[in-house]
């Protein structure tokens, strides 16, 4: 499959929250895949990446799915479901049904669609044992239409290397440049478009591997109660980070 041109939709997983580069820039597994295709390929490749960190799965289907569409690409990755699960009443069948109506969207359209679940964090965040049982619960209606549809499903839930510590930043919550380095290298050997694991060991400024301490606490988790008591995201009042498609070209490759 020739592949000119690539749109991430998704929340701060395929925005590259955790990933930050010069100036606080979010980088990512989409940005990484983006420059890989571009390589593989030996040609430029047109790259969008329309996802916001903090939306909901309903938020992605409003205001990110048909603007994709629209833009006529090869390819979408399309992730979503991981700040509905969070919440106390939002059920796993219904977020994996509007990612299946996301995912039949883009196959009507004669797009390839590559649904990308997010890492386990389970074993370094709060409350670890409620998010397994939801993120489980999701993985496994993904994994059934999948199938039966044959659309690519990249099980990044499922990969134990992600349950480590190493892999995610402070927060707990995102992965960090090591862990979206072996996100993008799932979603390359599932295209088929290298190995998967060229890409050197990126330094991280973040790691989970210490104890969740009182600054721990304060810093993450109170701002994060807080916005949910008053209805605010992450993402209020941000735009796409690559709104429109930007070249990226093979020697773009260590991104």
């Amino acid at each position: 499959m020739e592949i000119r041109k690539y749109i991430a939709i998704g929340d701060s997983f395929s925005e590259g929250y955790g990933d930050e580069i010069e100036h606080g820039h979010p980088r990512g597994w989409t940005d990484l895949l983006a420059a890989q295709l571009a390589t593989a390929q030996g040609h430029d490749v047109e790259y969008a990446n329309l996802a916001i960190r903090g939306r909901k799965i309903g938020a992605i289907m409003r205001e990110q799915l048909e603007v994709a569409i629209s833009m006529q690409p090869d390819l979408i990755t399309i992730n979503g479901g991981g700040n509905d699960i969070m919440r106390p009443r939002v059920s796993a069948e219904w977020v994996s049904s509007q990612l299946l109506i996301a995912a039949r969207r883009v196959l009507a359209a004669g797009i390839t669609p590559v649904v990308v679940s997010g890492a386990n964090p389970s074993g370094v965040m709060p409350l670890g044992r409620v998010m397994q049982r939801r993120g489980d619960a999701l993985a496994n209606e993904v994994r059934r239409w999948a199938n039966a549809l044959d659309v690519a499903y990249i099980d990044n839930w499922g990969d134990a290397r992600l349950i480590d510590g190493v892999y995610w930043s402070e927060d707990r919550l995102h992965l960090n440049a090591r862990g979206h380095a072996i996100v993008a290298g799932n979603v390359v050997r599932a295209l088929e478009v290298g190995d998967g694991d060229h890409w050197p060991e990126l330094a991280s400024l973040t790691t989970a591997e210490g104890r969740m301490d009182a600054r721990y606490w304060r810093q993450f988790v109170g701002p994060w109660i807080g916005r949910r008591l008053t209805g605010r995201s992450s993402g209020d009042g941000r735009a796409p980070k690559f709104g429109a498609y930007i070249p990226i070209s093979p020697r773009d490759q260590a991104a």
